[in-house]
């Protein structure tokens, strides 16, 4: 199984950015799908999750009702919508698969991730 993420990039404070990742090599639809970012210094913490069917989706209290996850199983990609966002956002962002149908919180119990994406917000 591969991930691969991208969209981010450098964003004024309030601006909108929007992350894709992509799976390839197993069934995208077998997974629940997760967004992780860790900023310089801090430790890697969870920012989002959708379950298999996408019926189910968690947030982080810090970006809750900002950002967005959402899924697309014809195009085997998981995305986050990330709006009004904060300087305190800035962070690589990594995507994660895992095999269970309710997605969890704990980094530890994903399967697989992606390379990282790089998000910056100017403030």
């Amino acid at each position: 199984v591969q991930l691969q993420a991208f969209g981010g990039g450098l964003v004024q404070t309030g601006g909108s950015l929007k992350l894709s990742c992509s799976m390839s090599g197993h069934i995208f639809r077998h997974y629940a799908m997760g967004w992780f970012r860790q900023a310089p210094g801090k430790e890697r913490e969870f920012v989002a999750a959708i379950s298999w069917s996408g019926d189910h989706t968690y947030y982080a209290d810090s970006i809750k009702g900002r950002f967005t996850i959402s899924r697309d199983d014809d195009k085997n990609t998981v995305y986050l919508q990330m709006n009004s966002l904060k300087f305190e956002d800035t962070a690589v962002y990594y995507c994660a698969a895992d095999t269970n149908y309710v997605p969890r919180i704990s980094g530890e119990a994903y399967d697989y991730w992606g390379q990282g994406t790089q998000v910056t917000v100017s403030s």
